[in-house]
C-alpha cells in the first residue's frame, strides 16, 4: 500500500507539500495540485480520513443515530439528513442505537471519535444528563424526537401527546366510546406521552378507562397482530382501536380481516406517523402525520448551522401532528 512518502517521490516534491494538497490548503501551488493528484492516482493512495480531519477540523460528515435503520420510519430520517448532506457536499456515518443505553453511548462516542462534523441523534435510552453532556462536548449535536428543556435550542421534536389525543378525540366525534389501544412495548418516552393522550381524551370526553382495552406488542406488524388477537381474545365491545403506530395497525387490521371483521363498518382504526403504508393498505388508514422527513432536514440545518459557526436563535421546535383523515373510520349512532 503507497505512502505520503511514496506519493512525495513520485510526484518530485516534498512530503510537505504532498499533505498541504491532500488538506486543500491555499498554500498549494496549482502546478503541484497537479502533479501530486496524478501521483496519487498512479500509485492508489488514498488519504486517511481521519488523519486529514485532525489537520483540517473537517471530516465533511455528519454523523447520524437512529434506533434501526431498517425501520422504514428511520430510513425516512436518515434520506431526509442524506440529502441535505449531499447539498453541503458531505456523507454522513450511520449508527443503531436499537433503543439501548450501551448501544447509543458507543455509537455516539464513535461519531465524535471520527471528527464528524455535525450529529443527528435519535436517542431514546440515555439519560438527559448524558445527552446534556454529550450536547457540551459537541456544540453541533442536535437531538431529534427528543426535548431537553436544558438544550431545547438544539432538540426537533413532536407532541406525540397530542397526536395520540387527536386520533382518540376523532373517534369519539364519530360516536365511538369502546375504543381500545394497542401500545408499543419499547420503554421509551413516545409509548408513554402517546398512550397518555389516549388516557386523557377518554377522561376529557367523559369516557370510562379500563385497562382490558389496552395491549402492548413490538412496534410493528407483528406487535399488532399480537395485540388484536389479544383484544379480540377478551371478548370485548370494541368499535374502535388507535395503535401506537401505522405498522401496529396495518397488523391489527390484518387480525380483523382474518377473523371476518368488516372495516370500517365493523371496526373503526386510527394510526400514528403517516407511514408510506397507511396510503395504501385497505381500507386506506387514518393516521396522524408525523414530518419525520421535514424534522430531519430541519435537525441537519441546524447542526451544520452551528458547526459552521452561525448565530443560532433559541426557539421551541416541537412540531404539533395533523390528523390524516383516511378511510378507515366511520361514524356510528
Amino acid at each position: 500500500m503507497a505512502t505520503i512518502k511514496d506519493v512525495a517521490r513520485e510526484a518530485g516534491v516534498s512530503v510537505a507539500t504532498v499533505s498541504r494538497v491532500i488538506n486543500e490548503s491555499p498554500k498549494a501551488s496549482k502546478a503541484s495540485i497537479i502533479v501530486v493528484k496524478q501521483a496519487m492516482s498512479k500509485l492508489g493512495y488514498r488519504p486517511n480520513a481521519a488523519a486529514r480531519a485532525l489537520v483540517s477540523q473537517n471530516s465533511h460528515t455528519i454523523g447520524v443515530l437512529v434506533n434501526d435503520v431498517s425501520d422504514p420510519f428511520f430510513g425516512t430520517l436518515v434520506k431526509a439528513v442524506d440529502g441535505v448532506a449531499h447539498r453541503y457536499g458531505k456523507h454522513i456515518l450511520i449508527c443503531n442505537g436499537y433503543h439501548n443505553a450501551e448501544e447509543e453511548r458507543q455509537s455516539i462516542e464513535l461519531l465524535i471519535n471520527n471528527r464528524c462534523d455535525a450529529l443527528v441523534i435519535h436517542s431514546k435510552a440515555l439519560s438527559d444528563a448524558q445527552l446534556i453532556d454529550y450536547a457540551t462536548e459537541v456544540p453541533s449535536m442536535v437531538l431529534i424526537n427528543r426535548h431537553i428543556p436544558q438544550i431545547s435550542e438544539r432538540c426537533i421534536s413532536l407532541n406525540n401527546y397530542q397526536g395520540a389525543y387527536l386520533a382518540t378525540e376523532h373517534l369519539i366525534h364519530y360516536g365511538h366510546k369502546n375504543i381500545a389501544y394497542i401500545s408499543s412495548n419499547h420503554q421509551i418516552e413516545d409509548a408513554e406521552q402517546r398512550l397518555q393522550g389516549y388516557l386523557d381524551a377518554l377522561k376529557d370526553n367523559n369516557i370510562p378507562y379500563s385497562e382490558n382495552m389496552i395491549e402492548h406488542g413490538s412496534p410493528y406488524g407483528e406487535g399488532g397482530e399480537e395485540a388484536m388477537t389479544n383484544l379480540l381474545a377478551k371478548s370485548l365491545n370494541i368499535s374502535a382501536v388507535v395503535a401506537y403506530n401505522d405498522f401496529m395497525a396495518a397488523g391489527a387490521m390484518s387480525v380483523l380481516d382474518e377473523n371476518g371483521i368488516a372495516l370500517p363498518q365493523q371496526m373503526s382504526v386510527v394510526g400514528f406517523d403517516d407511514a408510506l403504508i397507511a396510503r395504501y393498505i385497505h381500507p386506506r388508514l387514518t393516521t396522524v402525520c408525523y414530518p419525520i422527513q421535514m424534522m430531519a432536514e430541519k435537525a441537519t440545518e441546524l447542526a451544520l448551522a452551528i458547526s459552521r459557526g452561525d448565530e443560532i436563535h433559541a426557539q421551541s421546535l416541537i412540531y404539533c401532528p395533523k390528523l390524516i383523515q383516511r378511510n378507515s373510520v366511520t361514524r356510528i349512532e
